[in-house]
């Protein structure tokens, strides 16, 4: 078996927990290695094992497998068996999951897929130049990471692009609608403030870094790691959107301590099955609706809703309504959707027995009570 060309770092600086070493405690006794993944190209993961960094491949059950349960992310703690016999180590479990910032498969799939796994903070990464924080695409980024079970922070860049006055106008629209939030205002240029996120991965934290392209996500990397790490591209001047500097997902080591998950800007980032994450997201909303006249008030026409009130007197803004009501929408489509898929294949489950069964009574006549 090869191993990948790449120092191997320790399973402590990978983050392996009293808790990893229990979840794999009865699968050593299998004689198998535990490893978390690094990086994926083409269904291939990179995985540091403490002893080596080698290159790895889903078990065959794995693949037969459907779910997001069994596809491998970054971030993933792994179950590993090492054959001589075989050029790539096996992936043969998945270690449950603290954390998964899941989106819907972008296309027609009507499947979720894991971007980072196991993540204690994840820096959501909106521009202050040159347009300004995309406030609706935030609260859509926002929905996903607290239903993903990591804890968010708004890591807002290119504070050395605006005035001081234009930065703390932007942080406080962003503050307006990130309840609870921590908001960072940085420069990965200048080094602005990024002491401060440095604090977020003390004790071997894990960081996943999402964004559209263009925000700065690469040169904050860089500014993070204290060395030119990832490749940095400038933004069209025709329309302000980023171009991907970053191609792959990738665990990257922090100084001293932590590590970062770096991300490819997403331009499609549809919900996956994140009633939570909306109902975390906004809570504002979800606190007028303890006061509405029915349980099951859809904020939309009902009589008695306290949404909907809220709106009319002001204390909550049109935007913000529609925003949470779309959300909910694409949730209900998504499940809707969801729950078609799952009917057509117990029919075409369905359909393939009655076949078997066909043919089997068909070359067996007589038996079981049939002429």
């Amino acid at each position: 078996m090869s191993d990948v060309a790449e120092p191997a770092p320790s399973l402590a600086r990978l983050g392996y927990s009293e808790r990893w070493k229990a979840l794999f405690a009865p699968m050593a006794d299998d004689d198998f290695v535990p490893g978390r993944v690094m990086r994926i190209d083409r269904g291939i993961a990179t995985v540091g094992t403490g002893a080596a960094v080698v290159a790895a491949e889903p078990a065959a059950h794995l693949v037969k497998t459907t779910g997001i349960g069994s596809r491998f992310a970054v971030g993933d703690w792994v179950a590993l068996a090492m054959p001589e016999t075989h050029e790539r180590a096996i992936i043969e479990a998945i270690l449950p999951r603290t954390s998964a910032f899941v989106r819907r498969q972008p296309g027609e799939r009507e499947t979720g897929q894991v971007v980072a796994a196991n993540t204690d903070t994840i820096f959501i990464v909106q521009a202050l130049a040159p347009r300004g924080p995309n406030l609706r695409r935030l609260e859509r980024e926002l929905v996903i990471a607290w239903d993903g079970g990591a804890t968010p922070v708004v890591v807002l860049t290119k504070a050395d692009l605006v005035s001081a006055a234009d930065a703390d106008a932007m942080r406080e629209a962003v503050g307006a609608i990130a309840h609870g939030v921590d908001i960072q205002v940085v420069s990965g240029h200048t080094g602005q403030n990024i002491s401060a996120l440095r604090s977020y991965a003390e004790d071997d934290a894990t960081i996943a870094l999402f964004g559209a392209s263009g925000v700065g996500k690469s040169t904050l990397v860089n500014r993070l790691v204290g060395a030119d790490v990832q490749a940095t591209r400038e933004i069209r001047d025709s329309d302000g959107r980023g171009r991907h500097a970053t191609v792959v997902r990738e665990m990257i080591f922090l100084p001293d301590s932590g590590v970062i998950i770096d991300t490819p800007g997403m331009r499609a980032l549809a919900l996956w099955d994140a009633d939570d994450g909306v109902s975390a997201a906004f809570p504002d909303i979800e606190e007028f609706a303890h006061a509405c006249q029915f349980r099951d008030c859809t904020h939309t026409a009902e009589p008695g809703c306290a949404v909907l009130a809220a709106a009319e007197t002001g204390e909550l803004t049109d935007e913000r309504l529609d925003s949470y009501q779309r959300l909910r929408k694409e949730l209900e489509v998504s499940s809707a959707r969801q729950n078609d898929k799952l009917r057509a294949e117990k029919k075409r489950e369905d359909k393939i027995f009655s076949k078997a069964a066909r043919r089997y009574w068909q070359s067996h006549p007589g038996q079981g009570g049939r002429d």
